[in-house]
Order: C-alpha cells, then structure tokens, then sequence
C-alpha cells in the first residue's frame, strides 16, 4: 500500500476531495484528474494539505475531456482506479447529461484496463437501484430492492419528465449498467460500484468557497436551503455520511475478489434514521441561534427514515460494520456548522 498509486477522477468535488483525503490517511499516494483550469489551485491545495516535507503524496494532472480524450500518460506507474467523476444537474443539456455520463464512463474504463489496471472502484448512486414507482418522479426506492434490481426508467421516459433528478438518476443506471457489460466482458478486472443515497457532511480541507454558489456545494446544499424560511426539504430522508461513502471506496481497493464474493455491486447508506418531522426541532435545541431562520415549511411525509439494505453484505465485501458509520446527528451537525462558516466568510467578503 506504501507505494500504491491510486488514479481519482472527480476529484475536485465533494466526494472526490474526500476520497483523496482518505486515501492519503491510509497511506496511497493519489493521482488526480481535474480539468485545466482547476489543475494549479488543487495541486496548491493538496501541496499544503499533504505534500508537506517535499513529499509527493498527491499531484494533480489536467484531463479536458474524459468522453473523447485519450491520455495513456495519466495511467503510467497507477495501481487501482477510482472512478468519480460524472456530470452533474444543471452543468449540461439533459440529453447529453445522461450519453456524457455513459461514454466518460466507458473510455476511462477501457483507457484502464488498456494500461494492465485490473482494480476499478466506481460511484455509482442508489438512483440506479430503484425499482419501478406508479409515479415517475417519487424517488423511492423499493423495500424489497437489492444489487439485482435496475432502475428501469428508459432514457426517453426520463427526457420527458423534464425533472433533473429523474434524467440524472438516468444517467447514473445508464452509466453503471455500462460497467457491468464492461465487466462481463473484461472478467480478469476486478470491479466494485458502490450505490449511496444522498450524502452530507463537512467538505475536505483542500475544497474552498470563496464566494457563493450554491451548486458548488452539492448535495450539502440540500441542508443549507433549511436554513431559511422558506427553504424546502430534501426529496427523501435516504442518507450517509460523505465520509462514510470516502472510507467505502479505500476499503474496496482490499476488498474480496468477485470470484470469492460475487458481484460487488454495493448498496451502501446510513443505518441511522432521518425524520424530516423533527430535524428543524433538533436543530434549534442543539444550535439554538439558528432557530428563527430555520425552515418554516412543513416536513414531507416519508415511508421511512433510512434505507432497508444488507449490512451484512456491506461487512462482508467492505468490512464496515453499522457501528463504523457516522451518527445522524455528528453528519448534520458537521454540515450546519461549516456551511454557517462558510456563509460568514461570504458575508465578511461582501463588505
């Protein structure tokens, strides 16, 4: 492990970032993509946060184009990938959202295993699990669903509701069922895909927000909107901690191969329950300044408060047991608490 070098795309965003600080405290060395114009801030960040005493524990290089680019270069002297990156709501046309998702996702893998990498960790999401629902836009996922099941949402379904949750939940089945035809396909690489709800928590220390965005934030800023009065809640109680989702994704470097354990195709989320009827209450008692600025809207009635998944299957492939994961209340907190950090640095640079 000492040696290894593990090549993170995405890793300028929130997971990613983690991912990256994971895999430095467990002692790899990490290889980033990113595209040009972020490569000298995050090579900065990560020459102070980790590549201190002239070390070289995390470099950086530029990939302007993970669906048509070709750069064996990248690969040279990597052991394992982690695939991260993927496009995101709002950042392309709806359509080309879901075929960027897919044909990225299929150039890195085949780039990979072109190079000898025959260790691959993607994130996928558990959008790609969820089960047929009467209405097209109820983000549920099934009780009974499990690794076998697909969302089965076609892409001209998920085009016409127009909703970007749905079209991104597309992109994400239609990206990962392309790993797995990968996979049957290329049976000597041995593959993990790990499937998490949404996911909050404080954001890495090489991540920095000088100014407001909201979509910087990502699914953090699900939490930042109950931060106002009329701020609305998130579309479903499912979640993890992102550095929960961190950990899982280091921990599936040294997991089993598939041979011994099948198909690891890893639903991962809290075991901890989210009851959006009393968060706005726990947070006023334990942050008690917030309380006049908090959420006034009513909470969405919700089937149930975490996800119904095999933990046993989690230990199993990854070792991490329900006890391993963070409590509800240190993941909520943590996000308050820097994103009102962050909102005073914001309003201190607007004077």
């Amino acid at each position: 492990m000492a040696n290894e070098r593990i090549l993170v795309t995405g890793a300028s965003g929130y997971l990613g970032s983690h991912i990256v600080q994971a895999l430095v405290n467990s002692g790899y060395n990490v290889r980033a993509t990113a595209r040009p114009a972020k490569v000298a801030d995050l090579q900065a960040a990560y020459d102070t946060t980790y590549n201190t005493n002239g070390s070289n524990k995390a470099q950086v290089v530029a990939t302007s184009d993970l669906v048509h680019g070709v750069f064996p270069e990248i690969f040279e002297g990597i052991d394992a990938l982690i695939h991260v990156a993927s496009p995101l709501p709002g950042k392309e046309e709806p359509e080309a959202l879901i075929d960027v998702a897919v044909e990225a996702t299929q150039n890195i893998l085949r780039q990979a295993e072109k190079a000898g990498i025959t260790r691959i960790v993607v994130t996928s999401s558990i959008a790609s699990v969820w089960k047929a629902s009467p209405d097209p836009l109820a983000l549920v996922l099934d009780t009974g669903s499990s690794w076998t099941d697909w969302n089965p949402t076609t892409k001209e379904v998920a085009l016409k509701t127009g909703n970007p949750l749905v079209i991104y939940a597309a992109s994400k089945t239609y990206a990962e069922r392309a790993v797995w035809e990968f996979a049957d396909a290329h049976p000597h690489v041995d593959i993990t895909t790990l499937n998490p709800p949404f996911f909050y928590g404080p954001f890495a220390p090489t991540q920095s927000f000088p100014t407001f965005d909201a979509s910087a934030l990502s699914t953090a800023g699900m939490l930042y909107r109950l931060l106002s009065p009329d701020g609305v809640y998130p579309p479903n109680a499912e979640h993890i901690d992102v550095r929960d989702v961190a950990k899982a994704h280091v921990l599936a470097l040294k997991s089993p191969p598939t041979s011994v354990v099948g198909r690891k195709r890893i639903i991962i989320a809290s075991p901890h329950g989210l009851n959006f009827a009393t968060l706005t209450d726990f947070l006023a008692e334990k942050r008690p300044a917030l309380k006049d600025r908090l959420t006034k809207e009513t909470p969405p009635k919700t089937d149930r408060y975490n996800v119904p998944l095999d933990f046993a299957r989690v230990e199993q492939v990854l070792g991490l047991k329900k006890s391993d994961f963070y409590d509800f209340e240190d993941t909520i907190l943590d996000t308050i608490d820097q994103l009102l950090e962050l909102e005073a640095g914001w309003k201190s640079a607007m004077l």
